[in-house]
Order: C-alpha cells, then sequence, then structure tokens
C-alpha cells in the first residue's frame, strides 16, 4: 500500500481508531446496516413504501455512491447474495473486469519489471464498472418496486444535497494538500463558490445527479450505451486509459449460483469465484468444526493460534486455486469446500507451533481496504447481502467531472507480473492474471446463513484482503458462541492472509500475555487499530436485530 493511500486512510479513521460498544437496533417490519446513517434510512424509506429487500439494497446502494464517496459506487464493481425468505438463494457478479486491450505485461516496464503505481494510480488502473449493470439485473428479476422509484432517492440526495459530515471534510482537506498527487480531486468537494463544503453545510453534487437521472430513465443502457458511456470513454482516451465504449456495450452482470455450506445445523450461502470469499470463509467454518470448543476457550492463546493457522492454509488455497471461473474452468470448487479435506488441514496443524508460510510456493495479493458493504431484510424475511467497491480509498483518485462519479483502480487486484511470488505478498499465479474481459480476483464476502431453511444472519464487511477473515469471524461468534450481533461485531478479531507471514492483531483488544505466548510460538505480529467495518443483522423469532460496526463512523442500522 502506498504511503499516501495509508496516509488518507488514516486521516479517514481519526475519530474512529478503536472498537468500542456500539448499540444493537431492533425491527419488525424490516432493517437496513450501512456504512451511511443516510443511505440506511433511504433503504428503510423503500421498504417503508412496499418495497422488497431487493429493492431496499438497490437504492442503499446508489445513496452510498452519493453519500460514501470513498467506496460506494457506480464506479466500481462487487457482488450481491440474495436469500428469499424460503431459503432459496442467489447470487450477483458485477465484478469490473479488465478491457478488451488489456495485456498481462501493461503494468511492467521494458525490464519486466512492475511500474510504482501504475497498476492503482493510472487510467489503466480502472477496470470495467459493474455496479449499475449488477443493480440493475438483480431488480429486473428480483425488484418489487419499479425501478425509478428505487433510484430516484439517489438523484434526490445529489442533486439536493445532504449535510457533509466531518470524515468526508477530513478526506477533502488531504486531498487539498495532494495537488501533485490527486489533481482531479481538488475540486470534488467544492460548492458553487468553488470551496470545501463546511462540516453542516450542505454538499451537492448536480452532475452526479445528472448521470443517476441518466441510468433512472435508461436503466443498464443508460449507463453502458449512450451519452454517458461517450463520454466516459472520452475520458478514458484523453488520461492514457484503455476502456471504450465497445468495452461498456459488452459489460454484463451474471448470475451465479452461491457457494453452499454447512456448519452444524447451519446453511451458509456465499459468493462463489471471482469473489474468492465464500470458498475460503466455507473451508475455515469446515476446519472450525472438527474442534471441541469444550476445550479451546475464546480468544484465549490455543484459540487465537489455531484460528491463524485455519486461515493460513485457506488463504494458500485460495492464491493457489481461485480467479475468474469464465477463465478458470477447472477450480477444485468441491474439493475446497469438502469436510474430508478440513480435516486433514487440521491434522496438520502443530498447537504447540506456528507453521512457515513459503513464497517459493504461492502467495496472496493485497488488496485495497476501502469496500463497503450492506445487509438489508425486508417484513417477509428476504434478504440481501451486498458488498462493492472502488478498491483504494476513492478509488484510482480519477473523477470525470461531467459524470461527477470516482473510477475504480481494481486491475491492480489481478497478479501483476507472471510467475513471480514474493514474501511480500506478491502472487504471480496463473488463475489470476490479466486478460482481457476477466475479472479479477477478490475478497469480497457477502453473506447470508440459513436457520431452520430461513434467512438467519446477514453479514459482510470492507477491509480488502482482511474482509475473509473478519466476516469468517464474526459469522463463528454467532453460531457458534451464540454472540448477539453487536457483540459478535464488536470482539477482537485477527487476521492471517498466508503471505506475508504474520497474524494482524487489534491491538487494544489482545492482551498482553497472548501477544507474548503467541511470539514464543513463532508468530509475527502487528498491532492495528480495527480489523473490518462489519454490518449485520440477526433475524429471530420475527425481530431483526441490526448493528453496524462501531468503527464506521457514519454507519447505522436502520429498523422500522
Amino acid at each position: 500500500m502506498s504511503l499516501r493511500l495509508s496516509s488518507l486512510l488514516l486521516l479517514l479513521c481519526l475519530f474512529s481508531t478503536a472498537k468500542f460498544s456500539t448499540a444493537q437496533t431492533y425491527g419488525r417490519n424490516g432493517m437496513v446496516v450501512s456504512t451511511s446513517s443516510v443511505a440506511s434510512e433511504t433503504g428503510r424509506d423503500i421498504l417503508k413504501k412496499g418495497g422488497n429487500a431487493v429493492d431496499g439494497a438497490v437504492a442503499t446502494a446508489f445513496a452510498l455512491a452519493v453519500t460514501h464517496p470513498s467506496a460506494g459506487n457506480i464506479g466500481g464493481g462487487g457482488f450481491l447474495v440474495y436469500m428469499d425468505a424460503n431459503g432459496e438463494a442467489t447470487t450477483f457478479d458485477f465484478r469490473e473486469k479488465a478491457p478488451l486491450k488489456a495485456t498481462n505485461d501493461m503494468f511492467l516496464d521494458e525490464n519486466g519489471d512492475l511500474i510504482e503505481n501504475s497498476n492503482h494510480f493510472s487510467a489503466k488502473a480502472i477496470g470495467v464498472p459493474g455496479t449499475v449493470a449488477g443493480l440493475y439485473k438483480a431488480h429486473s428479476k428480483y425488484g418489487k418496486l419499479p425501478w425509478k422509484e428505487v433510484v430516484q432517492p439517489a438523484i434526490d440526495l445529489a442533486t439536493n444535497g445532504f449535510i457533509m459530515n466531518w470524515s468526508l471534510y477530513n478526506a477533502a482537506k488531504y486531498f487539498e494538500s495532494k495537488p501533485t498527487e490527486y489533481p482531479m480531486m481538488q475540486d470534488f468537494f467544492n460548492n458553487h463558490s468553488n470551496a470545501i463544503v463546511e462540516p453542516g453545510g450542505v454538499w451537492r453534487q448536480p452532475e452526479l445527479g445528472k448521470t443517476l437521472s441518466i441510468i433512472r430513465d435508461k436503466g443498464h443502457n443508460g449507463f453502458y450505451k449512450g451519452e454517458v458511456a461517450k463520454k466516459l470513454a472520452a475520458f478514458m482516451k484523453e488520461n492514457g486509459g484503455i476502456i471504450t465504449e465497445k468495452d461498456l456495450a459488452k459489460y454484463e452482470a451474471i448470475e451465479r449460483k452461491p457457494v453452499v455450506g454447512t456448519y452444524k445445523d447451519y446453511q451458509i450461502c456465499a459468493m462463489p469465484p471471482p469473489s474468492s470469499g465464500g470458498v475460503t470463509l466455507i473451508s475455515m467454518m469446515n476446519m472450525m468444526e472438527q474442534v471441541n470448543f469444550d476445550t479451546l476457550e475464546f480468544n484465549s492463546t490455543p484459540y487465537v493460534h489455531f484460528v491463524a493457522e485455519s486461515m493460513r492454509r485457506a488463504y494458500a488455497n485460495r492464491a493457489k486455486h481461485l480467479g475468474d471461473p469464465d477463465f478458470n474452468p477447472d477450480m477444485p470448487i468441491d474439493f475446497l469446500l469438502d469436510k474430508a479435506l478440513a480435516k486433514e488441514l487440521v491434522a496438520d496443524i502443530d498447537m504447540t507451533k506456528a507453521t512457515k508460510s513459503d513464497s517459493s510456493n504461492f502467495g496472496q495479493m493485497p488488496e485495497g481496504d476501502n469496500t463497503t458493504h450492506l445487509s438489508v431484510m425486508d417484513k417477509d424475511g428476504n434478504a440481501v447481502s451486498l458488498t462493492y467497491t472502488l478498491e483504494y480509498a476513492y478509488g484510482s483518485g480519477m473523477v470525470d467531472k461531467e459524470l461527477g462519479f470516482i473510477f475504480n483502480n481494481e486491475m491492480g487486484d489481478f497478479n501483476p507480473k507472471p510467475g513471480v511470488t514474493t514474501s511480500t505478498g506478491q502472487i504471480g499465479t496463473k488463475p489470476n492474471l490479466i486478460e482481457p474481459e476477466k475479472r479479477m480476483l477478490s475478497s469480497m464476502t457477502p453473506v447470508i446463513v440459513a436457520k431452520d431453511g430461513k434467512p438467519y444472519l446477514v453479514i459482510g464487511s470492507p477491509g480488502g484482503r482482511t474482509i475473509i477473515n473478519t466476516v469468517f469471524q464474526t459469522v463463528l461468534n454467532v453460531l457458534e458462541f451464540e454472540m448477539e450481533i453487536d457483540n459478535a461485531i464488536e470482539a477482537m478479531k485477527i487476521h492471517h492472509q498466508w503471505l506475508p507471514d504474520r497474524i494482524m492483531y487489534e491491538e487494544l483488544l489482545m492482551s498482553p500475555d497472548t501477544r507474548e505466548a503467541l511470539k514464543s510460538m513463532g508468530h509475527d505480529l502487528r498491532g492495528i487499530s480495527r480489523l473490518g467495518q462489519l454490518m449485520g443483522i440477526i433475524y429471530e423469532d420475527g425481530i431483526f436485530k441490526g448493528a453496524s460496526d462501531s468503527s464506521s463512523g457514519e454507519g447505522a442500522a436502520v429498523g422500522y
């Protein structure tokens, strides 16, 4: 991660550097949880109008594109898991794609070395956006209210404005201090007087409102053909990008069968590849099912060690095997989900010392932390878990001022250098090398868990490469330790991703004794302020219980 991005992330977390207790919200008729209270209220209002969970999710997602521009987007992509009230589930893949002109060495110099920042901070780093296609496809099949009605609230927010908060203001001041590095972000947060909107003032985005109005009126084609597509392609050409009108016209979201696993009496439904989240999470849950928790105390040193070793093994398999299924038809998904494999992996764990990860085998590419997640349930018990992203905070830092939205930098999620894997986390394995029209591998992990055949837990998180592990531990907290959703979200979490070979941990929540014991076992530890920003709902006995991670700042669970 670049120093400038790290500085921005630190700034954005200024008022939320640690996890504290967060209030659980209740409702009888529905619940929306997102990282923006304004967006959550938007989704709640759609539910009140008679919309279902898909309507609420679409309205919330478009609202986040206005109120949470660091990750909410129409210039990025993501994944949606839908489960109806009877437990039938499906998923929608609207991950970005590599443009037609992409090549597997496009970010390398004449010596075959990676050009610094080229795969994250350049127009070539922008993947073909998928968000509008995914939301439109999911709504077309499962939405209840008219498309125009669920998009309109976001248009109103963009056109009429909403109250500027401190998080957005701090981001604006950061960009203002970096005019050379972020020239296109210099007036993004400005008002009509060409000054940054102060906290408490009204921030309006009329250009974004116009773009959303076209999407409202023309649906999928409003973004991928016509006026918006022409302007987008012209922007790319002018700034050295390679996305064309043909790329946009060819883009389609894909409905895919979920990956499904079980944990005791629960059914886990999650995204299949090109999301690696579902396969990896279920693999780890299979490993945890082998444990006798009567002898493995929650958050004890042996517990943390075992969880870290499970993560290490699951992430190693992720890096070796997973990619875009349309380009890797022989991925061994059934093998990775097999409980027999979990038994073998658990049997290989030494409870007295850490395993060592070998970079000469395979590793794990880093991903940007600034994704966002929303969870929605309606009065009938239908559920949506949706995660989408621009990759880094504010994506590529490139914005088309005529269209009013920021572009992703998702091409950085591909393996940039074929065949080269390093101990720092760069990976060169074949399944995730750049190819035209290929979807880059992702860690996004929207999940719905069913109990007695009906939606029970809806959960997801941002966090880049840490997403899978934060969601995994939260699911385990609810299913195994019977925690309420707020406690499950706020409990201490760790992260191990095979390479780099270290445990990341929430430093205010792990005891000094546990740290020293883990170090004596051979673990390398790195303390951080927080892992993830989880947004979850539990539905039981006719009551919705929702919680937004306290570290999300502006996030909120809104029920009615």
